[in-house]
């Protein structure tokens, strides 16, 4: 779990001196890093039928992240363009908070995610029976339970200190607010496992590719809705 603890203490370094500095783009990292911790505490747990499995998805699924960064901060030109669009969208004074926090969340788990499950399932997948099939969606989903425990943390201690003309719409929503953001989340969950099976069922490179491509379009036009909410 050491590769764990050294994941979170990055995030919350990184979350830190962005929030700091007053860059934006702490917001997703920082709800980001929220849910990995509630995710690590439910590995050890031991909530998951394969622990060690989602650890290792869990670092992967970072790894997009923070490799994705790496790019932007370098001004690389093959940084993904979904998260070029999140971190660019973050330096506008003009973009929400929730639009911060919404890019982040529509790139990562709707783009890196699928990516992260192929990864993750390519190498076993040949010889996966269909019950070991169920238990890794089956823990895939259970993920889609922590994220909706982590809702009203997300809002109430990283949101409203942001926003705190949010803490109204909160009350006058009686929490509407976090459940149509959980929802939200975990229907995008749902659509990725269904990516990442079309991934894994690719007979050759190029038709992975061209799925890959498909999805990324898919992502940034719902990453230009976004932007175009306010």
């Amino acid at each position: 779990m050491e590769h764990i603890n050294n994941l979170l203490k990055k995030m919350t370094k990184e979350f830190s001196d962005w929030e700091n500095a007053g860059d934006q783009r702490h917001v997703f990292l920082q709800c980001y890093t929220l849910m990995s911790s509630n995710m690590y505490f439910s590995i050890q747990k031991k909530l998951f039928s394969d622990p060690d499995w989602v650890s290792i998805l869990l670092v992967r699924f970072s790894d997009y992240y923070f490799d994705a960064l790496d790019l932007y901060q370098s001004n690389h030109p093959n940084v993904p363009s979904v998260w070029k669009q999140a971190h660019d969208a973050a330096k506008n004074s003009d973009t929400h908070v929730l639009q911060n926090l919404l890019l982040g969340i529509n790139a990562h788990i709707n783009y890196d995610l699928p990516l992260a499950l192929y990864d993750c399932l390519e190498d076993e997948w040949p010889y996966l029976q269909k019950e070991h099939i169920e238990l890794r969606k089956n823990d895939h989903d259970l993920v889609n339970k922590i994220i909706s425990s982590s809702i009203d943390d997300v809002q109430d201690s990283i949101i409203k200190p942001i926003a705190p003309t949010l803490a109204v719409l909160d009350k006058l929503m009686g929490r509407m607010d976090e459940w149509l953001l959980s929802k939200m989340i975990i229907s995008w969950r749902s659509d990725v496992w269904k990516i990442s099976q079309l991934l894994l069922e690719a007979k050759n490179p190029e038709l992975r590719e061209e799925i890959r491509q498909r999805q990324e379009y898919q992502v940034l036009k719902r990453g230009e809705q976004l932007i175009n909410l306010f």
